[in-house]
Formats: C-alpha cells, sequence, structure tokens
C-alpha cells in the first residue's frame, strides 16, 4: 500500500499495490503495522455497506459529535464517487478546508478520515457502493452534518444532484454549527 498524506492534517488517500496476473489481481486493503507506522488508528469496531442506486446521489456532509468522533476509511467496491472530506477542527490549520478525490472500484482507493472531518460522497454513476471501517459505534444521537451546497465550503459537482436525503438537505450550513 501507498500512503499519501493529504492536505488536511491526518487524513490519508491509500493505494492499493496490485499484484497482476493473468486471473486478475491481488492486493492488501488493510494492515495493521503498515497504518500503525502512519499514526493510524487500527481499532476498526465497525463496518458498513452504502449502496446506492442513482447516478447524481449525495450523501453527507456527516460526522459524529463528541464524545464519539470516528475516524474511518471508505472504499468504493463498484462503481466511483467524488469523495468529498472538510476539516471541522477549529484548532486546525487547515480548517473549513475541503478535500475532493475520486474513489472507484477501478482505481481501489481507500481514504483514511480522522476524527472530526466531515465526510459524504456523489455517484458518479449508478448502483454505486462504497464499504466503510469506523473506529467508532454509530451512535444515532451524535451524529451531526452541515449542508454540502454551503456556499463558504463550495463544493461543486460534476453535473446535476438526482437524489438527497431530506436529513442531508436540511442540515444547517456549517458556519453556523458550534
Amino acid at each position: 500500500m501507498i500512503f499519501e498524506e493529504t492536505k488536511l492534517q491526518g487524513a490519508f488517500l491509500i493505494k492499493p499495490e496490485k499484484r497482476m496476473d493473468d486471473r486478475g489481481f491481488f492486493s492488501r486493503s488493510f494492515c495493521r503495522s503498515e497504518f500503525q507506522k502512519y499514526g493510524l488508528n487500527t481499532d476498526i469496531v465497525q463496518c458498513s455497506v452504502s449502496y446506492n442506486k442513482k447516478k447524481g446521489t449525495f450523501r453527507g456532509m456527516h460526522f459524529q459529535a463528541a464524545p464519539f468522533e470516528e475516524d474511518k476509511m471508505v472504499t468504493c467496491t463498484h462503481g466511483a464517487v467524488l469523495d468529498f472530506i472538510v476539516d471541522i477542527r477549529s484548532d486546525s490549520p487547515t480548517f473549513r478546508q475541503k478535500l475532493t478525490v475520486e474513489l472507484s472500484s477501478e482505481n481501489g482507493y481507500l481514504l483514511y478520515i480522522p476524527k472530526s472531518i466531515a465526510h459524504g460522497f456523489f455517484t458518479l454513476c449508478d448502483h454505486t457502493q462504497l464499504y466503510y471501517q469506523m473506529t467508532q459505534f454509530h451512535q444515532p444521537e451524535y451524529a451531526r452534518g452541515f449542508r454540502f451546497d454551503d456556499p463558504a465550503i463550495d463544493i461543486r459537482l460534476p453535473f446535476e444532484l438526482t437524489s438527497i436525503a431530506e436529513k442531508d438537505r436540511n442540515f444547517p450550513d456549517l458556519y453556523i454549527l458550534p
């Protein structure tokens, strides 16, 4: 695996090293000792799958509030997405900055997202699926978010939005969150 630290402190893009042969390829997606070498949390307690029927679906921008913040790793196992993360750590030098990465079943990239960085994604094709690994159990009463189209964050979609949950549409702007 190749670990590339992103411009958001503690967030990593992880690229698989594919061992190719006439059958296809084999690659690792997790190795505790390699993750620990970069100071990444390896205490995975929950895994989830997100399936999305339609191209143009947006999910996010989500995070869990204290004391249940979570580190997470996400990869696209079918299809492709634009994945967005936004630093919401008020003491961070990259506070309110965003990063956009394309994750796809073809590139096999994984995105490691540290605590207190919000996450969302936009599907680039129909029948897209993402796989999540989290270091904290989901606590619905601590689930938070902000609107993806908050002008202060300036997330730009490459084509028209076709589907978004009412909850995600009605989140407040980030700038008014505590």
